[in-house]
């Protein structure tokens, strides 16, 4: 029952931060559910026997999530993103990216001179870096993808496929689930409740992006989905232009690649946890533990989510605008 009330709470605010908050603030609840997720995080490695640089490990994470929101901020709802090659701030994003991966964890391994023993130099040091890959840079991923035109939606529905493969092999691993998938990382899942979270993923991402502009139009009407003339309309006429259908190949390879990556993201932070000897990463949400159990699978999802953005299904949430 608490699971159930928890997530009736929190979907509607989703839904409302991706639809209507305005950029500050949504950097600002994602940047929330960063820290909290960090903070879980490092009391799992602290529970391992490592001591990670909290402080070191906070700074970077704002600092990046400042970085990004500054950069999504230059871009407008009408800026096109490529879909054939990365249009050029996300090259220069890139770059950025490369030289913070490159020098962040040397400034690790000098903070982790002073630890002692030494040899905890290293662990301490590469623990502490891996909170900005794995919680870091995925979730601000949400503030990128939401910038384009209808990004709201297209995030919308990763969501969609990752919360409903969820559901599937919650409900299908326990009803018929015999053949353990993972024993020794989570007992509890099994090959029947992951086949049918890759299947039931694959039909909810069909009939999404079957009735894509039926959807668009209905969020349209409550004016979550906002439409201007530059960029949702054609330029004479206040008729929305409907969104290009997609090919049923790619929305399943779509779907499935999504959900695969849920799968594994959900397995990780469930590895970790056993290897800390605890069952949640917090008691923050009621019915579903911490912060980090209930967004482990799309930190492995956003990533996957973003490159098929940018390499091929970017296009088809982005409105055609005809001349008469």
């Amino acid at each position: 029952m608490k699971r159930v009330l928890t997530a009736v709470i929190l979907i509607p605010i989703v839904i409302l931060a991706l639809f209507r908050a305005p950029l500050w603030l949504f950097a600002v609840l994602v940047l929330t559910v960063a820290l909290l997720a960090a903070k879980e995080y490092m009391g799992i490695a602290k529970a391992q026997g490592f001591q990670p640089f909290q402080s070191l490990s906070y700074l970077f994470l704002v600092f990046w999530f400042w970085s990004i929101a500054e950069f999504t901020a230059t871009l407008t709802v009408s800026t096109p993103v490529s879909t054939s090659a990365p249009a050029p701030v996300f090259t220069m994003l890139l770059a950025v990216f490369s030289l913070f991966m490159l020098f962040l964890p040397l400034v690790f391994l000098v903070g982790a001179l002073q630890r002692n023993p030494i040899s905890q130099a290293l662990p301490d040091a590469a623990v502490s870096f891996m909170l900005l890959p794995y919680i870091a840079f995925t979730l601000s991923t949400l503030l990128l993808l939401r910038t384009p035109q209808n990004g709201p939606l297209y995030l919308l529905y990763l969501m969609l496929l990752v919360w409903s493969g969820d559901v599937a092999a919650y409900y299908v691993g326990r009803a018929v689930g015999r053949h353990k998938l993972a024993p020794r990382i989570s007992p509890g899942k099994t090959w029947e409740g992951s086949i049918a979270s890759v299947a039931g993923a694959m039909v909810v991402g069909v009939l999404l992006f079957h009735y894509v502009n039926p959807i668009a139009g209905a969020f349209r009407n409550v004016h979550l989905l906002r439409s201007s003339i530059s960029t949702f309309t054609h330029p004479y006429s206040d008729v929305p232009a409907p969104l290009p259908p997609a090919p049923l190949l790619l929305v399943i390879s779509f779907a499935v690649c999504v959900n695969v990556a849920a799968q594994v993201g959900d397995l990780v932070e469930s590895a970790l946890k056993r290897g800390a000897g605890v069952k949640d990463s917090g008691t923050l949400l009621p019915g579903h533990g911490g912060v980090l159990d209930r967004i482990d699978a799309l930190l492995f999802a956003l990533p996957v989510g973003l490159i098929f953005y940018l390499a091929a299904i970017g296009k088809y949430f982005s409105s055609p605008i005809s001349a008469p």
